[in-house]
């Protein structure tokens, strides 16, 4: 059967991407972004998923201000990626999975899951930088992508603890995929940030770290933060950390973290990134 062997998290910046296609990596300032990265990259290439259920938002790109659905799964054959307004990023079009994702959508409406299906969709900087952190520059994408669209730009958004039961029902949904895959899921966005208003440009160390520390074995605590204390603590767009709960609950109830990396700043926001492994023998987080 299909088998969830590892968690990931990262910041989605676009700052990051313009500055991975425009050859910048290796200047001063981008220099300590991406050799936070490089570890993940040799893992990566070890580890040979076939499958990545990617979790990201929509940034106005496909799904505009008049269709906004809360969970939005791609079921395409392919994606392309999105013109954000100075063109599509120079990378790979993105190769779905559509059979997985066709029983995922079965089986998480069976779940009460109300997903709109995605059977078009671009896709932007909140999928496709990821993949060019965990990669690097590659001709094709070595991996089929599921990408999984959260609302967390417009009310109303769904909690935490939504999407944790979200991130179980796909781990029911993958394990009972009759195919035999390695598959990753990976949450993406946050973390501390803010881009308007009197406190554009905030940042929050202690709350981004509390939070990667939680994502082992706080993760009750974790489920039960606001919109409001997301609001308050982490600035308007750190709502986007509801992602890595998707994640997180998909791997169980016990993970063992494999690398961790934090820096402060890039661009304007904190960037996090966390790889985290499911402890072999421990009950999923349904079952516990």
């Amino acid at each position: 059967m299909a088998r969830i062997t590892a968690g990931v998290a990262t910041s989605h910046v676009p700052a990051i991407g313009a500055a991975f296609d425009m050859g910048k990596a290796g200047e001063e300032y981008w220099k300590p972004v991406f050799d936070g990265y490089e570890w993940v990259k040799q893992w990566e290439l070890e580890e040979k998923p076939d499958v990545v259920i990617l979790c990201y938002n929509d940034h106005a790109t496909s799904l505009m201000l008049d269709v906004v659905p809360t969970f939005a799964l791609g079921c395409a054959e392919e994606f392309q990626p999105a013109d954000e307004g100075w063109g599509a990023r120079p990378v790979p079009t993105v190769i779905g999975h559509p059979e997985l994702a066709a029983h995922m959508a079965e089986q998480l409406v069976l779940d009460e899951f109300d997903l709109t299906i995605m059977n078009h969709m671009d896709v932007d900087h909140g999928l496709t930088v990821p993949l060019s952190l965990m990669f690097g520059k590659v001709d094709a994408w070595p991996v089929r992508v599921i990408p999984l669209a959260v609302n967390v730009t417009q009310f109303p958004t769904p909690s935490g603890n939504r999407c944790w039961m979200l991130g179980e029902a796909i781990a029911h949904a993958v394990e009972s995929f009759p195919e035999d895959l390695n598959v990753q899921i990976w949450g993406t966005g946050g973390m501390s940030h803010q881009l308007q208003g009197p406190r554009a440009g905030l940042i929050n160390p202690e709350f981004d770290n509390a939070f990667l520390d939680g994502l082992v074995d706080e993760t009750d605590e974790l489920r039960k933060i606001t919109r409001l204390e997301y609001l308050r603590e982490s600035g308007s767009e750190g709502i986007e950390l509801i992602m890595w709960l998707i994640m997180r609950a998909a791997l169980g109830k016990d993970v063992e973290q494999l690398h961790r990396f934090y820096h402060v700043p890039a661009s304007n926001t904190a960037v996090g990134h966390v790889v985290l492994r499911p402890v072999a023998g421990a009950p999923s987080a349904q079952a516990a």
